[in-house]
């Protein structure tokens, strides 16, 4: 395809809309997002002069709030990279409309779970001693490492699929025509130029997987290869990779929901794509049951008196009512949303993701609040409630990612033109053969 070789006009006309004009819904979204950010920023400045002592943390509950954020969007990260990319190597042909929706929420993702660590740290600048003086055998180099790692990919596998559509835009002469000059890198569809993008994109889906899986694996270590009671835990690995996949899922088709109103763009995001994405997140909902049901049954069974006061606390106790919540309301309602077809509609798919994402965080907090009360030293249980600060900058970070969402719509297509049209010239015809190569030959030789 050539960039100037534009998609039907339906979908040209209604993905670049936000780019050629800025009507009233814009300023309605942006302005009180603004005010949450500006009332976040405030609440930091606070926090930068008072110190930690502005948060609930204390001593022995030197983690709260700040960490559940940074486990929280280093898990929707996974909504772009790992989903598109296994989409991509398994030739999902139906990805294409959403590829590039999932890929943003990675970016802007990590994005806000490494500004939650420097928000956690009362001094900022120290963490540069994580590079000046870094231990090799600690997972909070590792993390650092990876999540590094993980942008650089997930940064590089945003770009390559974005430049022949800048191209387009670029030719059409919509909107920051000078930006997607620079951007486009001279792109102008020749069939070699086509070969090398999908090459490149082909080999960035392979590579982003196993880098994906790792970040996960490795934030999991902060906590597991510590001695504190239900951390120590060798599951906790696969746990939080599946849960990453569970809440990124979710996170996706909420953002879907939300590109699909108020574009209107119900003609190109469409309900067979939440249905099965719908199917993936049920699926992803019952592994979930099942590696929480195995963490607490081992716990329980187990017996030991410092993992048993944790667990308890959760199960009975002071957090009773949010484990119940995250249990019932986070899991198994999902699931039952999801269970049945006509549960997989969009308004399904969207109450359920809602109720998933709700629960992911809380089941976050629940990691950690509970197990830094009792530690293992003898000294007197610790107390944690959250302040204003801390909430405060919770809700600046949620509102700068939906900011970050929305001005990336306003100014490059939040759907890949060029997929949808490759999908059209080529993929019909190479699904068409791939049947026939499938079916029983009418005759045998």
């Amino acid at each position: 395809m050539s960039a100037t070789t534009h998609p039907e006009d339906f979908v040209f006309e209604r993905t670049v809309a936000p780019i050629r004009r800025t009507g009233w819904g814009f300023y309605a979204a942006v302005l009180p997002l603004l005010a949450v950010i500006a009332w976040g920023f405030y609440a930091y400045i606070t926090q930068l002069r008072g110190g930690l002592g502005e948060t609930g943390m204390n001593r022995p509950l030197y983690w709260g709030v700040y960490m559940a954020n940074f486990v929280f969007f280093i898990g929707i990260s996974h909504a772009g990279t790992l989903i598109s990319a296994i989409l991509r190597v398994t030739s999902a042909e139906w990805r294409r409309p959403i590829t590039r929706c999932a890929e943003v929420i990675t970016v802007f993702a990590l994005m806000f779970g490494g500004l939650s660590v420097l928000i956690d740290l009362g001094r900022p600048d120290r963490l540069l001693n994580v590079i000046k003086y870094g231990r090799v055998m600690s997972p909070i180099l590792w993390d650092v490492v990876c999540i590094s790692t993980y942008m650089t990919g997930s940064l590089i596998y945003l770009y390559l699929p974005l430049i022949p559509d800048v191209a387009i835009l670029r030719d059409k002469k919509v909107g920051w025509t000078w930006l997607y000059r620079i951007l486009a890198l001279g792109y102008t569809g020749t069939d070699r130029q086509k070969h090398r993008i999908e090459k490149l994109i082909g080999v960035m889906a392979v590579l982003i997987i196993p880098i994906a899986v790792s970040v996960h694996t490795v934030v999991s270590y902060i906590f597991a290869t510590t001695l504190q009671p239900a951390w120590h835990s060798t599951i906790f690995g696969p746990y939080f990779v599946v849960g990453a996949i569970f809440s990124g899922i979710a996170a996706l088709m909420i953002a879907m929901a939300i590109i699909r109103k108020t574009m209107g763009l119900e003609g190109v995001l469409k309900d067979i794509h939440f249905n099965r994405l719908g199917m993936l997140l049920f699926v992803m909902t019952c592994i979930m049951i099942y590696f929480t049901f195995g963490i607490y049954l081992v716990e329980i069974t187990g017996n030991e008196p410092a993992i048993m006061d944790v667990v308890m606390k959760k199960v009975t106790g002071e957090h009773a009512i949010s484990f119940w919540s995250m249990i019932g309301g986070g899991f198994i309602l999902p699931a039952i949303i999801l269970a049945f077809p006509k549960g997989r509609t969009v308004t399904g798919c969207v109450v359920a993701s809602v109720l998933i994402l709700s629960s992911m965080w809380m089941e976050r907090y629940l990691i950690i609040v509970p197990t830094l009360a009792r530690p293992r030293l003898p000294m007197p249980e610790g107390m944690y409630t959250p302040t204003w600060v801390e909430w405060s900058i919770t809700f600046g970070c949620l509102a700068a990612f939906a900011l970050g969402y929305i001005l990336f719509a306003k100014v490059f297509p939040i759907v890949s033109l060029w997929e949808i049209e490759e999908g059209k010239e080529t993929a019909i015809p190479e699904v068409t053969g791939k049947f026939q190569e499938y079916m029983p030959a009418e005759k045998v030789n």
